[in-house]
């Protein structure tokens, strides 16, 4: 994707981000646990996130993988197991009545981390030398904000950089800077408290060395801190001290009434409409708010809430979904309605389609008649593909008839031969043969999705191109396959969903079969692009597919971007390329440029696919490009 102006253009390292979630939920047992960037380093317990810091952006690469696990080791194996939320939260509260606040809460989670790592280190000596670079990046950077504080006299600020050299020295600092009169008169006692920081076992132990310093250096300090360079969240705090979490949310008060259903519905039961009406005697009685309707009774039936499951006539209260999101035993209604799902649905997205794709609901268009405009675009394009076609359909059939004449003979297993000579003469013999088979078929199912954005403006003429090569030359050998493309319908997506578009210009039943392919041509550019949603719905198609191998080929023009999608939209179409795969779907991305694609966006597109991306640096190539890759995909399923 060409920019003009950008901002901001730091890319997600995807696999390097599922391998600190990787981290993360062994370390904490939760398999709910994620991690995300944020300027500072923290933990979330009741949400299940782990925060890894900025700080370690743009360093050497053992520098910054090394910050990143040691962020991951000190949260998920030392604050997360070894701290006590309910000590920290009462804590804060002190801080609320001294005149630094933050140099304090920054002073306990310094103190803190220090125990926290030594912990780690003991308990997981491997990794020591993570940690190891972690002090001395940290070292220079404290040394640097202890100089530039001095010259610009911020007295807290570089005294706090004094605290973590101190703190973290390989060696006493006998001879400290000169910061304030009044600190330098206090140094026996400051040394004093901070050499017990090597000696806490626990969260209270940081507390009461936290406590002592403060109750001397708020005397003697006149302003509070100007940066934060250790994060302490007082609401997650207080969210993990009163043991919140996401359950918690959820109702679990008892019923008024136990009642249980007594018998369990057969589907035979006699149905009377019934005209429901808004009063209910929960909410006879006026209360505070008007409209009230709780209810705090009821009876246990056998439906269970916590899944999804089909439908059925006998549940009226669901007859509003019958048919479009769930399927029903007996369809008493329309398909064709449910096929043309209008935009106008507020349906939410299945968490099964990623936690990225929550309010993403799909938009299931088809091809409008061809146009003569089409038609004649379209037989100009195959006159311009015919050679590569014919030329791909030699080459396969000629090695279908040569894999049903090629020798049987001389094999190390199979019927015996009359001849055994070899049995005397040969080191190893070989006097076995097979009668002769069947020509192999190709036994394999394309999807060829195909990004839809605006961006593809200038690149969606060469790439029609290169689907109707795909389409003609499977057609010529009998390879089912079915051409999508997708985007996502940007100005109406908000509060009620973000539909997603899926136009399926030709479909596994008619690639066969299908004298003309001109709908390809009604594909264009239209506007954003949600590449995990899609290829999640692209997975369901082809897992119906009775085929051996399954190939599913991206082209595409740059990293996924949809609303709220920018930097998550990476690992979401990570993880669902990864989902593919372990279903023995091959995932393929061919990323189409007018231009040279600059190293980063490669980076990023190889972070998603891995090793199997095509890049096509010039888009008329691409029929060039593409023939090689259907011709080695091809052979491969022989």
């Amino acid at each position: 994707m060409q920019r003009f102006i950008q901002f901001n253009d730091e890319q997600v390292n995807s696999f390097r981000l599922m391998q600190l979630i990787d981290l993360a939920k062994t370390l904490t047992r939760e398999k709910e646990m994620t991690v995300e960037y944020s300027p500072m380093n923290y933990i979330d317990p009741a949400q299940r996130t782990l925060f890894v810091s900025h700080f370690w952006d743009h360093r050497s690469e053992t520098e910054e993988w090394h910050g990143l696990i040691t962020d991951v080791f000190i949260r998920a194996e030392g604050a997360y197991k070894h701290s006590d939320p309910v000590t920290i939260q009462k804590f804060i509260q002190y801080t609320h009545t001294l005149d630094h606040p933050s140099f304090a809460k920054q002073l306990f989670m310094l103190i803190e981390d220090a125990r926290l790592e030594e912990m780690t280190k003991m308990k997981r000596p491997g990794t020591k030398n993570a940690f190891k670079t972690r002090r001395k990046v940290y070292a220079r950077y404290f040394e640097s904000q202890l100089n530039v504080h001095q010259v610009k006299g911020i007295t807290t600020d570089a005294f706090f950089n004094l605290i973590y050299l101190l703190v973290f020295a390989d060696s006493p600092i006998d001879e400290w800077p000169d910061i304030h009169t009044d600190i330098n008169r206090a140094k026996p006692f400051i040394t004093q408290q901070i050499e017990k920081t090597h000696e806490t076992k626990s969260t209270s132990d940081s507390v009461k060395i936290c406590k002592a310093l403060c109750e001397v250096v708020d005397e003697l300090l006149k302003k509070d801190m100007l940066n934060e360079y250790f994060h302490l969240p007082e609401k997650t705090i207080k969210n993990w001290a009163d043991g919140l979490t996401f359950e918690d949310l959820k109702r679990k008060d008892a019923l008024i009434n136990d009642d249980t259903e007594k018998e369990k519905p057969s589907g035979n039961e006699e149905v009377e409409d019934e005209e429901f009406k808004a009063w209910h005697r929960e909410s006879e009685e006026k209360g505070e708010s008007f409209l009230q309707f709780e209810l705090e009774s009821g009876t246990k039936t056998s439906i269970d809430t916590e899944a999804a499951r089909e439908g059925d006539d006998q549940e009226q209260a669901l007859a509003s979904v019958q048919g479009s999101s769930q399927k029903s035993q007996r369809q008493d209604f329309d398909q064709k309605d449910v096929d043309r799902k209008s935009e106008d649905d507020t349906a939410a997205g299945s968490s099964k389609y990623g936690k990225e794709n929550e309010h993403a609901f799909p938009v299931f268009e088809f091809p409008e008649p061809v146009k003569n405009a089409e038609r004649t675009l379209y037989l100009e394009y195959k006159k311009e593909i015919s050679l590569y076609q014919k030329k791909l359909k030699q080459v396969i059939e000629k090695t279908l008839d040569h894999k049903k004449t090629s020798p049987r003979t001389h094999l190390v297993k199979g019927r015996l031969s009359k001849n055994l000579l070899p049995y005397f003469t040969d080191e190893k013999p070989r006097v076995f043969y097979k009668k002769d088979e069947e020509s192999p078929k190709i036994d394999a199912a394309f999807e060829l999705l195909l990004d839809c954005s605006a961006s593809m403006y200038d690149k969606m003429d060469e790439t029609k191109k290169g689907l109707v090569l795909f389409h003609e030359a499977l057609k010529s050998v009998q390879v089912p396959h079915e051409i999508t493309g997708f985007w996502e319908n940007t100005p109406k997506a908000g509060q009620k969903g973000q539909p997603n578009h899926f136009k399926t210009v030709i479909s596994f039943n008619d690639s066969l079969y299908q004298q003309d392919g001109a709908a390809i041509m009604q594909l264009e550019p239209e506007e954003d692009n949600r590449d995990g949603y899609a290829i999640r719905h692209m997975i369901e198609r082809l897992e119906k597919r009775t085929e051996k191998q399954k190939f599913l080929l991206v082209f595409s023009d740059g990293e996924p971007a949809a609303a709220d999608y920018e930097q998550n939209g990476i690992v979401d179409t990570h993880d669902a390329v990864l989902a593919a795969r372990k279903r023995g779907i091959e995932v393929m991305n061919v990323f189409l440029s007018t231009t040279e694609i600059p190293e980063s966006q490669k980076e990023v597109i190889q972070n998603i696919y891995g090793r199997f991306s095509l890049f096509v640096q010039d888009i008329d190539e691409l029929p060039d490009v593409l023939f090689p890759l259907l011709k080695r995909l091809l052979y491969k399923s022989m």
